[in-house]
């Protein structure tokens, strides 16, 4: 896993912003629950209201469509439809870049708890006081890793959502990941 420091903005938080928050995670973000849920939290704020975005999104290609004098094939619901799914595939993308990052912070977290347990040359207060950190490194790791999960059910939930608004609406076949989440959705 690459040692960078994603850089991951809040593009998707209620409405898109021309200057998006930058959110700049640290290793610390992922070894603090709190914060971590936090800023996935916020990132999670476009699939918790996917329908009233889908609506202003409308609303939005029908004003730009009236203020338009030469009338394009394509519906204004078409390109709400089009407009969001590739809002939604962006933030899918940055949560699971977030998660993916803050596990490999948690995994190496713990295993240097675990190389000084491991280590003949360390004293037995910091071999005990590594055994507790482990184990709340543990703890951690259980919860980031029980976010892969959550991440599966909001991401059906907000495809459920968004085919039930946008029924004729198919990714481009040039967009290869936002296909693949499209074809699999349509598997189950």
């Amino acid at each position: 896993m690459s040692s960078s420091k994603p850089q991951l903005g809040s593009l998707a938080i209620q409405a898109p912003s021309l200057t998006p928050q930058i959110v700049h995670v640290r290793p610390e973000t992922c070894l603090d629950l709190s914060i971590f849920k936090g800023v996935l939290r916020s990132y999670r704020v476009l699939d918790d209201t996917i329908n009233m975005r889908l609506n202003r999104t409308t609303a939005f290609m029908h004003d730009q469509e009236r203020q338009k004098t030469s009338r394009e094939k394509v519906s204004a619901e078409e390109q709400a439809c089009s407009r969001l799914w590739q809002e939604l595939v962006a933030n899918w993308s940055r949560r699971k870049e977030l998660i993916q990052y803050c596990v490999g912070v948690v995994d190496q977290s713990s295993q240097e708890k675990q190389d000084i347990v491991d280590s003949q040359t360390s004293s037995s207060s910091a071999v005990r006081k590594a055994r507790a950190e482990k184990y709340s490194q543990e703890v951690k790791r259980d919860q980031i890793h029980k976010e892969l999960t959550v991440e599966t059910i909001v991401k059906q939930r907000s495809i459920d959502a968004f085919r039930s608004r946008c029924m004729y609406f198919v990714p481009p076949s040039t967009d290869v990941e936002a296909r693949m989440l499209w074809d699999a959705a349509n598997a189950r």
